[in-house]
């Protein structure tokens, strides 16, 4: 969440490998109350290793660290700081409200908005009371987008400049809103009703002279995106396009704000956390949990629900008491039968739920995916069935046993890889997350589909097996 542009120039003279810092000596400052000798080496940190030192930092001593940074240089750390969202409500409640909502005052309006949503109704309501009245308005107009929207993550400090305007009025522009600015490395160009109508890269304002006309140089390809667009489509776009930043625009292409690469980072590591959480059945992976109890309560809900599949299956089994009672053999083969369609499963899951993320099966026809996985589950079906097949009758000497066997895994993993692939087609076209059908819900639904295959094909031909 920090500036590019700022984050290169103090990196400009630092060795390529992090410098490291002395955290004693920092704490030790703090200690002993010692303000000169801590600020001279904190505020030459970069603003990643402040906002390390400050997470590490306990509670007490936090408490003079507010009093020896102004709320401008606290707002560039909490810019780095990478915590819990639930820690932020604790954070701030340390802080002196008048002291805290100057800090957000200072921070980007994007990054403001995204730690304001942390927190209660009535809290943002008395930090936006306190705060300066100008700041405050700026939030507002982003705090009412929907959460995981453009709108959401944008920022409203860009340049922007009149294609009406010469290239020197533009220099003169863009030298006095530069410094508040979150990037300038892309100049939009906007008409006179504020429309977005072009875009120049910083080089090209740069060469070009300073009587030339800005619509004679700009760039009306522009591509934006619409406010309510949704973050993770955002996401997909700027990495196609390899951009750094995208410009934000309403229904009727009103420049609203920018989105950047940075925020972008973010939001893609929240998109991969989120699917790879549902993924495992697990409600947030976001962070190791010290807690054993927390981290057993997102865990449970899942689990419960297996439970109760599980005995499902287990009910199942209990059908065919007959056909074990005859043909004992059968129960050595159940977890080779299931643990094959679970995997499978799982791995065709994993293709669809990626392709969907990053937006690969929409370029590819849903039913050409259909076909290749229903190739790719006949041909894994038909090796490994051909090779238990093979096993059992040279362990058990029985060619009937291996037969049936070898059959139930081919039609499993065969009805296993459709179910991963089109489970999670079937969710994204009813517009839920395909995310939550997730490996152990797959997993357990195809042990339920390959007892049936398994046990139903023992019985049929049982006068064989005997």
């Amino acid at each position: 969440m920090t500036d590019i542009t700022q984050d290169q120039e103090r990196d400009k003279d630092k060795p390529n490998d992090r410098e490291m810092f002395d955290e004693e000596l920092l704490i030790r400052a703090l200690e002993e109350e010692n303000m000169d000798l801590f600020r001279s080496e904190f505020i030459e940190l970069h603003s990643y290793d402040q906002a390390t030192f400050f997470a590490r930092v306990e509670e007490g001593l936090r408490a003079r660290l507010y009093h020896y940074l102004s709320p401008e240089e606290m707002a560039e750390l909490f810019e780095s700081l990478d915590i819990e969202e639930e820690d932020y409500q604790d954070i701030l409640a340390e802080m002196n409200p008048s002291y805290a909502a100057e800090m957000l005052s200072h921070m980007y309006t994007d990054d403001a908005v995204d730690v304001l949503n942390e927190l209660d109704k009535e809290q943002v309501v008395s930090y936006l009371t306190i705060m300066d009245d100008e700041s405050a308005k700026e939030i507002k107009e982003l705090l009412h987008y929907e959460e995981y929207t453009a709108g959401s993550i944008m920022t409203t400090e860009f340049v922007a400049i009149s294609k009406n305007q010469t290239v020197r009025s533009a220099m003169y522009i863009l030298k006095n809103e530069a410094p508040n600015a979150e990037t300038i490395y892309y100049i939009y160009v906007i008409d006179d009703d504020k429309k977005l109508v072009g875009v120049i890269s910083l080089r090209d304002l740069i060469i070009s002279h300073d009587d030339v006309m800005i619509s004679e140089i700009m760039s009306e390809r522009v591509m934006s995106v619409g406010v309510s667009e949704d973050q993770e489509a955002v996401a997909r776009q700027m990495k196609d396009y390899d951009f750094l930043a995208l410009p934000v625009v309403d229904f009727q292409q009103h420049l609203l704000g920018i989105i950047t690469v940075d925020d972008i980072m973010d939001v893609m590591e929240e998109e991969a956390s989120d699917d790879y959480s549902k993924l495992a059945g697990i409600s947030d992976l976001d962070s190791i949990d010290q807690n054993p109890f927390s981290a057993a309560k997102k865990r449970l809900p899942w689990l419960i629900a297996l439970l109760f599949l599980g005995m499902f299956t287990a009910s199942l089994i209990s059908r065919f008491e007959d056909t074990l009672a005859v043909v004992p053999v059968l129960a050595i083969f159940i977890p080779v039968i299931s643990g094959m369609s679970g995997n499978t499963g799982t791995q065709a899951l994993a293709v669809a739920v990626r392709g969907i993320a990053t937006g690969d099966i929409e370029k590819e026809s849903r039913w050409s995916l259909i076909m290749r996985e229903a190739g790719t589950g006949l041909i894994t079906g038909t090796t490994c069935g051909v090779g238990i097949s093979i096993i059992v009758y040279v362990w058990k000497g029985e060619f009937f046993l291996g037969l049936v066997i070898g059959v139930s895994l081919l039609i499993s993993l065969f009805v296993a890889t459709l179910a991963g692939i089109l489970v999670p087609l079937v969710m994204h076209k009813l517009k839920v997350d395909p995310a939550v059908a997730s490996g152990p819900f797959i997993t357990t639904i195809n042990d339920i589909i390959s007892i049936l295959i398994y046990f139903g094909l023992a019985t049929i031909f049982m006068s064989y097996l005997l």
